[in-house]
């Protein structure tokens, strides 16, 4: 016997013996739909009589350069007289015709990424004798043209737009409005001219035999599954492109017939909202591409209950039953034909973030599924979407229409915005505190000292950096959308303006920004805000948290960041980045004095200035945590980044020599440029930064220490509970980590002696250096904890500077599959995920209860989290708005790690 191509509906069970019983392989065989239209046909729904040519024939046909593999056809043409003998009919019969559809169905759901052709059987001769079958020439002629016209587009290659054009004439000739008022002559007289466009554009006369159209339509099916759309869509999708797509061939039955007969498409839940109702459309004597091709003005669902009662009973029956067979809201297909309910299709639906959520839940409370199964339902790209306000599609697609897009950039924090464009971060601040203005700053990249207008701003925008930018990274701290890397801005800070492609935007016009998708568009778009307080969401998280073995920390620098963390679910603060408080307005003249101190003396009065700052910084983090610990990062980056950049300090100084105005500012100029000059570093992220600078410059660090130290006693003396863990950064040698730590930690305790207070501490280091992972046995002698830095680390590794590397030949090497995905993205498991690995094992070997976590930004990356759980990590910190999705995250990977399926 040669190999089976071919299942009819009813075969379900020897397609399942064929793949070894496993449903979803079944559905790798038959596709999705085929799969679906066998198992209900089991069920005893009402489905029209059928069979399914497989994903392999799909796959071998194209292998073989575009043939039939051996036997293919002969299976395909035996299904048929099966199918003839269920419906009492015959293909190609005037007297009695069998007309059938070929539908495209792979394993996974592509809506209107691939072809189908309906109404195939129809010829000169069938069309006469069906016309006396069935009385009704308007129905045969109106079915005979939109077989030319799909056959001739979809099968041929020809373009629509000459057959929509004859449609306008037939009805502007007739005086209607819509094709369902057209009649039986004026159809005859289309079906004509379809023929000749059909053989202008083919050089030969629409196909007379039958199985002709059936095999040039299983042939285009085929075909469909390489098709650019199809591609795009499997590429967006991450769908792969190895698992070909079905072709199922099936009894047509028609919409198309008079008043008693519809067509329509529905939700067996409300796909926005997640609301237990069936949602959809239908018409009234039309067939399906009518309700989905938005020619006519289709009706509500609701209406079918009083049109046609008895058939509407029927389906929502039917609905429920399917739902709880699939145990999933279903997407529908339906026609009536003549009083006789036929359903087409089903598959899962597709559903907003908001829908999602309340769906799994509700369907829990249903018994329909377990807690588990629906943690796994929703996805983490889903959550996200809560925490942050959105365009609606409909409002982008106006936006789009009107010419308002200007450029496309990297998505590197979801959300929209939108709001005047300020080019600085003071004006910023200033429209947006004083005057009350929603803004977007707009700058070629972002610094640290730009924080105060990235915080008042509604949204940022920048033509440089990449994904994990100061700009991104700040981005996803605060939840602010951000779109970075539009290389198409050309920004002019001189003239306050910014050129897109001979389109002037100048400061204060309005701009929108998509965080989630890295569109820009001139002008404003409506924004929907999502509410994060959604009981559903809450519940689902909850069942996430049940679920769980890794923690989840957040990044945070202020009480207000910490405040969210908790009520996003935060179980700690894996890292506070003691400079960010240094760029202050207050604090930054006092870390300048200290930079260019030139005695002890001055820099211990620049060193007492800021100690109550950081005191009040770290009580006040201690309070929002109280009972959780709180990892905070001594200073890290090179003191230059505190002073102003030497070519604006060159041009100032330069100004005033010429001028010869204002000696003194000339002279605090000129000082401020040579301890920049002084302090320059070829390559200062691996120059004096990190422990070496706390090494170097030891008064610094021992005062943050005191600093937190106080903090904390001070706290744990008010009722509190604080849990202070001190981070030493960049540490490469064990050596300068029993250096540092041993002063810091007599510092730490003397402060607890002063205040006659013990509060509970941890001393530990971030790894972000190869060499400290390959170490990390030496390193866990001193110290408690290990953090892994994991941009910084990703960059050691590689060796690549991210912001160079992103704007720059990474893009050329994932668009080459030279890197197969985004190292600053999801954890390099092969390199720094081994790194990681062999710094846990050894450092536990010293240590076993070394605390392990990560707090680099792929610390909310659902991929990299799923690592971190594999390679045993303590917790992941992330940013506080992507709390939630790292705690789903968690939740997954632990479920999925005892083999529980969403399913």
């Amino acid at each position: 016997m040669s190999y089976k191509w071919v299942y009819l509906f009813d075969e379900v069970e020897e397609a399942e013996k064929h793949v070894g019983g496993d449903w979803d392989k079944v559905r790798g065989l038959l596709g999705g739909k085929g799969a679906n239209l066998a198992d209900m046909t089991r069920a005893g729904v009402p489905v029209p009589p059928g069979f399914t040519v497989t994903t392999e024939a799909c796959n071998a046909y194209l292998a073989e350069g575009e043939k039939f593999p051996a036997g293919m056809w002969e299976q395909q043409l035996e299904a048929l007289k099966a199918v003839e003998k269920k419906t009492g009919k015959k293909f190609g019969d005037p007297s009695n015709p069998l007309l059938v559809s070929c539908r495209s169905g792979a394993k996974f759901s592509m809506p209107g990424m691939m072809d189908t052709v309906l109404n195939i059987g129809l010829t000169d001769e069938v069309v006469e004798g069906m016309a006396k079958l069935t009385g009704d020439e308007r129905f045969v002629y109106d079915s005979y043209r939109r077989l030319v016209q799909m056959f001739g587009s979809v099968v041929m290659g020809i373009a629509d737009e000459p057959f929509e054009e004859v449609l306008t004439e037939a009805r502007q000739k007739a005086g209607v409005k819509s094709d369902s008022d057209l009649k039986a002559d004026d159809w005859k007289e289309v079906t004509q001219e379809f023929k000749k466009i059909f053989k202008e554009n083919t050089g030969r006369d629409f196909p007379q035999d039958p199985l002709e159209q059936m095999r040039l339509a299983t042939e285009a099916v085929f075909k469909s599954w390489n098709g650019k759309r199809a591609i795009d869509y499997r590429n967006a999708a991450k769908i792969a492109h190895d698992l070909g797509t079905g072709v199922n061939i099936v009894t047509m039955v028609f919409g198309n017939m008079g008043n008693d007969s519809a067509t329509g498409v529905a939700m067996t839940r409300n796909g926005s909202t997640g609301e237990k109702h069936i949602e959809g459309d239908y018409l009234t004597n039309a067939q399906g591409e009518d309700v989905v091709a938005g020619i006519r003005l289709t009706k509500s669902l609701d209406e079918l209950k009083t049109e046609m009662p008895q058939s509407y009973a029927e389906f929502a029956a039917i609905c429920e039953r399917l739902e709880k067979h699939y145990r999933e809201m279903q997407d529908v297909e339906f026609t009536i034909e003549r009083g006789k309910l036929w359903m087409l299709q089903t598959r899962d639906g597709k559903r907003t973030a908001q829908a999602a959520v309340k769906i799994a839940v509700d369907m829990v409370e249903e018994g329909l599924i377990s807690k588990e199964q629906a943690v796994l339902r929703v996805s983490p790209d889903q959550v996200d979407f809560f925490l942050h306000p959105q365009f609606s599609a409909e409002a982008k697609k106006a936006a789009v229409a009107e010419g308002s897009k200007l450029a496309v950039g990297l998505n590197v924090s979801p959300g929209a915005a939108v709001g005047v464009v300020a080019f600085d971060a003071d004006l910023a601040e200033k429209w947006a505190k004083e005057d009350g203005k929603e803004v977007i700053m707009v700058r070629p990249e972002t610094k640290p000292d730009d924080v105060h207008g990235m915080l008042a701003a509604k949204g940022i925008l920048t033509s440089r950096g990449g994904r994990t930018s100061h700009a991104a990274l700040v981005a996803r701290q605060f939840g602010k959308p951000a779109v970075v890397g539009v290389a198409a801005l050309e920004i002019d800070l001189a003239k306050r303006q910014m050129n897109v492609d001979g389109r002037v935007i100048k400061e204060g016009d309005w701009v929108s920004i998509d965080g989630t998708t890295g569109d820009v568009f001139a002008g404003k778009i409506e924004t929907k805000v999502p509410d994060i307080n959604d009981p559903y969401l809450i519940k689902l998280l909850s069942w996430a948290d049940e679920a769980r073995r890794l923690q989840v920390w957040a990044n945070a620098d202020y009480p207000v960041d910490a405040e969210r963390a908790r009520r996003f679910g935060a179980q700690g603060i894996g890292l506070c980045r003691t400079e960010h408080m240094f760029f202050e307005q207050e604090r930054l003249p006092h870390v300048q004095k200290l930079i260019l101190a030139k005695d002890d003396a001055t820099q211990a009065e620049a060193l007492a200035a800021l100690l109550p700052y950081q005191r009040e910084d770290f009580a006040g983090l201690f309070r929002a945590m109280t009972g959780l610990p709180v990892i905070i990062r001594l200073i890290d980056p090179p003191l230059h980044e505190f002073l102003p950049a030497h070519d604006v300090l060159l041009r100032e100084v330069t100004e005033l020599k010429i001028t010869g105005k204002d000696a003194q500012a000339l002279a605090e100029k000129e000082k401020m440029l040579a301890a920049v000059e002084s302090m320059h570093e070829a390559n200062p992220m691996l120059g004096l930064r990190g422990v070496r600078l706390g090494i170097h410059l030891a008064e610094l660090t021992k005062m943050q220490v005191r600093a937190i130290f106080e903090a904390a006693c001070q706290v744990k003396k008010e009722g509190l509970d604080p849990h202070p863990e001190v981070m030493i950064p960049l540490t490469s040698h064990v050596n300068e980590l029993k250096v540092q730590q041993t002063a810091l930690e007599a510092v730490a305790k003397q402060v607890m002696a002063e205040q006659g207070v013990t509060v509970d501490y941890k001393f530990g280091t971030m790894i972000e250096i190869p060499r400290a992972a390959l170490t990390a046995g030496q390193m866990a002698e001193f110290a408690q904890f290990f953090s892994f830095g994991t941009n910084d680390l990703t960059q050691t590794t590689f060796g690549i500077s991210r912001d160079d590397a992103e704007k720059g030949f990474l893009i050329e090497y994932l668009e080459k599959k030279i890197l197969p995905e985004n190292p600053f993205a999801s954890i390099d498991e092969d390199g720094v995920g081994q790194l990681m690995d062999m710094a846990v094992k050894n450092g536990r070997k010293t240590r076993p209860d070394l605390e392990v976590g990560i707090c680099g930004e792929h610390g909310g990356d659902p991929k990299s989290v799923f690592f971190c759980h594999k390679i045993n990590l303590n917790y992941v910190s992330c940013s506080p708005f992507r709390v939630p999705i790292a705690r789903l995250a968690a939740g997954q990977v632990a479920l999925k790690e005892k083999g529980v399926s969403a399913k």
